[in-house]
């Protein structure tokens, strides 16, 4: 996935989440006010928003969880394929973080 379809696919997720919450908070602030029948659905309505704010959050979780696997995977596949490589590169990175470190 390119990273500027990501960053669309984010900025959507967060947008549907902020709205179903203000929703969810619109409606329990009205039920507040009203009793009776009135009450309960707009609690009920509330309620059926916040159920799908969660789920979002859940199904966002485990497609995150995928692409970290997919990306260990793909880590895991490279260091095989290519282990002098990986060596050096994990060699120069312990270097570079130790000069950093020896500055201070």
């Amino acid at each position: 996935m390119a990273k500027n379809e990501l960053k669309a696919q984010e900025e959507e997720f967060i947008e549907g989440v902020k709205e179903s919450l203000d929703d969810a908070e619109k409606l329990l602030r009205e039920a507040a006010q009203a009793s009776g029948e009135k009450a309960e659905e707009l609690r009920e309505r509330a309620m059926q928003s916040l159920r799908r704010t969660r789920s979002a959050l859940y199904d966002t979780q485990d497609a995150l969880l995928e692409r970290g696997r997919l990306a260990a995977r793909a880590t895991d596949d490279y260091v095989h394929d290519n282990p002098w490589q990986a060596i050096g590169v994990a060699g120069l990175t312990g270097l570079l973080i130790g000069m950093l470190i020896s500055r201070r």
